[in-house]
């Protein structure tokens, strides 16, 4: 049987921002940052959400399942993330940038570098300069929303705008 009362409070901690005022500040500067159109906003959640999912990190592929959908974007291919690799519903260049999200944050094999010359490459060939930059920003954005994600345990929410800290 499983607990299907939300009500119940799962954050591990109050909201960080009520500490650190300036994390307002850094998360609207990383939004600013990956905010330029140069990559597809649903490319990058869906990134996002394949990170959360990596990470096994409710939180993150709730929110980031919850975009998607706003962005009206299939239930077949938000379901499809945890396998894109062999998923039809993904473009050439949101297959890059979901293998380059995988490199970076799963551990290279023995005597590798996680994300190699061919990977770089290959992303290269969907992506300017401009949208290399801002793709890997985003890893980075996510990364930095990671270790709140796990460490603070906000509550699962479709929209930032839901309350996500007790």
């Amino acid at each position: 049987m499983t607990n299907t009362d939300t009500s119940r409070s799962i954050s591990r901690m109050p909201n960080p921002g009520q500490f650190v005022p300036e994390l307002g500040d850094i998360s609207a500067a990383l939004f600013r940052a990956t905010g330029n159109r140069s990559v597809p906003r649903t490319t990058m959640s869906l990134v996002h959400l394949r990170a959360g999912q990596i990470v096994g990190n409710t939180y993150l592929t709730v929110l980031n399942t919850g975009f998607l959908r706003k962005a009206g974007e299939s239930e077949e291919r938000i379901t499809a993330v945890s396998s894109w690799t062999d998923a039809p519903y993904f473009t050439a260049a949101e297959r890059a940038a979901l293998a380059l999200v995988e490199a970076t944050l799963q551990p290279a094999p023995p005597g590798k570098e996680r994300v190699s010359d061919e990977l770089y490459a290959q992303v290269a060939e969907h992506y300017d300069e401009k949208a290399l930059a801002t793709l890997t920003i985003a890893i980075g954005q996510i990364n930095f929303f990671i270790a709140l994600a796990v460490i603070g345990k906000p509550q699962p929410v479709a929209s930032l705008a839901d309350e996500q800290w007790d």
